[in-house]
């Protein structure tokens, strides 16, 4: 079991676009194994790549007794989307703050598994909104981007001294 730290916002690779994994190898098995088990202590039910440090588009989620168990997405593209839903939000990588965003409660979702196989399925509810979170995450997207003016400009405010120290 290895359990990594998450990084959190204001660090700079939070803000940058993840890359494709081409390479399906031990090395990708151990990081969606490493992403499971960093988010098996967590109270989350969803991590990506990027919050680990790692500049892949590969993202886990695992949202206790729905129908989907404990899935991984490897180069995940959201292909078709319905419905509209507001949905009050956190994240691991920015704590401490929560809020309501625009989420669609209907997906149909590409990606590829550990192997490199690729599938498509048809994902409803909180495990679509959770990929739809951490597919953010791998274009460099926060969920406070999706925040209201006023609340973002709340968290700016409160958080300025971190930001300054983090620039510096």
């Amino acid at each position: 079991m290895t359990v990594r730290a998450i990084i959190e916002y204001p660090n700079p690779l939070l803000r940058r676009s993840s890359e494709r994994v081409t390479r399906f190898d031990l090395d990708t098995q151990q990081l969606v194994q490493d992403l499971f088990d960093t988010l098996a202590t967590t109270n989350a039910i969803g991590l990506s790549a990027p919050q680990l440090g790692e500049l892949k588009r590969v993202l886990v989620v695992h949202v206790a007794d729905d129908e989907y168990g404990a899935r991984s997405y490897i180069n995940p593209e959201i292909v078709e989307r319905s419905g509209f839903g507001i949905v009050e939000e956190s994240c691991l990588s920015v704590p401490n703050i929560s809020g309501n965003v625009i989420r669609y409660p209907s997906l149909r979702v590409r990606a590829q598994d550990g192997s490199g196989a690729h599938f498509e399925e048809d994902i409803e509810g909180m495990h679509a909104v959770c990929l739809q979170h951490e597919i953010d995450h791998l274009d460099g997207k926060l969920f406070i981007d999706r925040l209201s003016w006023f609340k973002r400009f709340q968290f700016k405010r409160a958080n300025r001294r971190r930001l300054a120290a983090a620039l510096a």
